[in-house]
């Protein structure tokens, strides 16, 4: 059913993009009724309108919080056109028709963001815009209701091209945007008090969505919800796919755990290459060299600026994406010469504090896993030396990066061989040594982490009979015994650390 656009009530935080909604409005004759610093916005364009205050005769009162909460404003957006009942009512009590809603919300999340200071955030818990709303999408047979500045183009393209007209399809599509704008607001305060506390329904919200080519393969629809702006400057590059996406939240968590210069090759989330160095050059001939074949198509990301001689190295392989805090001008000069490949600039680092997955008909919730260990229990035949633990160190935040099952093996804080998402630790292990020799590297003298606990002594036998004289592990097995006795018996440093890091 076709409605005509007679009255508007309009009453908004932000007046930008405001102004030619306001012109047509007043062009097509309709009567607006405002409040405050928008009558004032509205007035100063030289459209007449009425104060809400004159309808209502009360005036804005407690400090603004009660403006349009009367039952003269709320009755004539609830009213039902259809119903001779309602509309004498309106008569009776000299309520307008309001045909048209256009109310925001206060900027709630942005308050957050900005100040610690309480009275300030919770003076931005809007109760009128969020009621107004609510009335205006539930009498959508009737009324149009935009809710948020985003809307202000689509509402100014129906004004033009309906000349005022507005179809039940319409009202409802811009019904559905304005609850979708609530539920986000509501989502976004009901965070703010419960802080770190788990309430008792899963909530999360996020805008901004980005349609993606497609998701994990071809036939999959995909977008990102979410505000990528905030992390990343884009410097060059087609859009980013969904599987870019996946691997880029790897690469960030993996290299927000280091400091010195250091640079990852990620492929399928799991880490092929990564090494510390002294400078951003070495570091990146080191990961490399680490599992070249690997490194192919991948996501790379560094701690480092990029400068001209990396990027002559990194500019010889083909791959997807490449991260860093910055890039010298003749480095990006290089890089860019390749149109399609995606170079992104990363303003902040980025560590999770809670993971999220669908699991069949709900949501898993987890704390990230942001520790590496909670105990440095020397178990082995003797203490580790200190090459021997800076490697264990660096083996073990590794490890925690691949899927698991996962093995490490590292020498020089360099990843030399890994295997990752295998069906057994011993099958891990195998893969892992045979990556290193397929990279030309000799197992002598290198150092192995392990996700989780050894069940049985084949793994710490097998690293043995590799050169390999010192383990880290989390324990826990209640055939630990089993490994300790073997590394004691054949001078192995084993080092428990109590702390598992599965990931699946």
């Amino acid at each position: 059913m076709d409605r005509k656009i007679q009255s508007a009530l309009i009453s908004v935080f932000y007046k930008d993009g405001l102004e030619p909604v306001v012109k047509k409005l007043h062009e097509q004759g309709v009567i607006i009724y405002s409040t405050g610093g928008t009558q004032t916005f509205i007035e100063g364009l030289g459209i007449p309108c009425t104060a809400v205050e004159s309808v209502t005769g009360y005036p804005s009162i407690l400090g603004g919080r009660v403006k349009t909460l009367h039952p003269k404003v709320f009755g004539g957006i609830l009213a039902r056109r259809e119903l001779a009942e309602d509309l004498a009512q309106t008569r009776e009590y000299e309520i307008p028709l309001l045909d048209l809603v256009i109310v925001d919300l206060y900027p709630f999340e942005e308050t957050v963001k900005n100040t610690t200071e309480e009275k300030a955030i919770i003076e931005k818990i809007d109760i009128g815009g969020v009621s107004l709303i609510r009335a205006a999408g539930k009498n959508h047979k009737d009324v149009v209701i935009v809710a948020s500045r985003s809307k202000y183009a689509d509402l100014l393209a129906l004004l033009e091209s309906g000349n005022g007209n507005t179809t039940l399809e319409d009202r409802r599509k811009f019904a559905a945007a304005a609850f979708e704008e609530c539920a986000h607001y509501d989502v976004a305060i009901a965070a703010y008090f419960h802080r770190a506390a788990e309430g008792d329904y899963f909530q999360l919200s996020y805008g901004n969505k980005q349609s993606l080519r497609y998701g994990e393969n071809p036939h999959q629809a995909a977008g990102f919800y979410g505000d990528l702006d905030e992390l990343f400057e884009k410097l060059n590059g087609k859009e980013l796919s969904y599987n870019n996406l996946v691997d880029t939240d790897a690469a960030c968590q993996v290299i927000s755990e280091f400091t010195e210069p250091t640079f990852a090759i990620i492929k399928h989330t799991n880490v092929c290459g990564i090494a510390v160095r002294g400078n951003v050059s070495d570091a990146w001939d080191a990961a490399l060299a680490g599992d070249p074949e690997s490194a192919f198509g991948g996501v790379l990301v560094t701690n480092q600026t990029i400068n001209a001689a990396v990027a002559a190295k990194i500019n010889e392989l083909f791959f997807e994406l490449l991260i860093a805090p910055a890039f010298d001008e003749d480095a990006l000069a290089v890089l860019m010469s390749k149109k399609n490949r995606i170079l992104l600039r990363q303003k902040k680092s980025f560590v999770p504090v809670k993971e999220y997955k669908r699991i069949l008909n709900g949501v898993l919730v987890q704390a990230a896993d942001t520790q590496n260990f909670t105990e440095w229990a020397e178990e082995g035949a003797r203490p580790c030396t200190d090459a021997e633990k800076a490697d264990l160190l660096f083996a073990n935040i590794v490890c925690k990066h691949l899927k698991s099952n996962a093995i490490a093996i590292v020498k020089d804080r360099q990843l030399i061989g890994k295997g990752c998402g295998q069906t057994s630790r011993i099958d891990a292990l195998r893969h892992s040594l045979d990556k290193a020799k397929q990279s030309g590297f000799a197992t002598a003298g290198a150092v192995l982490a392990s996700d989780a606990f050894f069940p049985f002594d084949d793994c710490v036998r097998m690293a043995h009979e590799a050169g390999i004289m010192a383990v880290i592990q989390p324990g826990g097995s209640v055939r630990d015994a089993d490994s300790v006795n073997y590394c004691k018996a054949n001078g192995m440093a084993m080092v428990m650390t109590r702390l598992r890091h599965f990931r699946h």
